[in-house]
């Protein structure tokens, strides 16, 4: 699998621990910036990963800011993607498993390193459950996407 890793300076404090995580894990990181503390603009480095995810250059993605919060919104306007604030391994797995999550997003002033890669591990151990309730619930959020975009244009 291939894991688009993504942050704003205000994700660097714990970017080395989640490639760290998902090099453990035994897949590869496409590594998109940032990689200094000078400030950058978080909806340019999460559109990056949202991007990846879109275009078929990663499975799955990891986006990081200060809080989690201005990464999320940004990846959950791009159609496809799917992403939550996990801050609880739970969480984190359970939203790829019922919710097909594809995007973690994650707070780098809100969680330290050795929380980051644990968060990171879950998401990447864990599959959709692509049946039954789990399906049918994500085809609902799918129908609704489709009619957004309809709206939108």
């Amino acid at each position: 699998m291939i894991v688009a890793v993504a942050c704003d300076h205000g994700g660097l404090t714990i970017k080395s621990a989640v490639v760290e995580a998902v090099k453990a894990c035994g897949h590869e990181v496409l590594d998109l910036g940032t990689h200094s503390t000078e400030r950058v603009d978080y909806p340019d480095f999460a559109e990056k990963a949202g991007l990846a995810l879109q275009q078929g250059k990663a499975d799955r993605a990891v986006a990081i800011c200060s809080s989690g919060v201005g990464v999320c919104i940004t990846l959950n306007k791009m159609k496809g993607v799917y992403a939550a604030i996990c801050h609880d391994t739970y969480s984190a797995h359970q939203g790829v498993e019922h919710d097909n999550m594809n995007a973690l997003c994650l707070g780098g002033q809100i969680i330290g390193p050795q929380l980051a890669y644990e968060l990171v591990t879950a998401f990447l151990k864990a599959g959709f459950f692509n049946e039954g309730r789990y399906k049918q619930r994500t085809d609902k959020i799918l129908a609704i996407e489709k009619r957004e975009t309809r709206t939108s244009e």
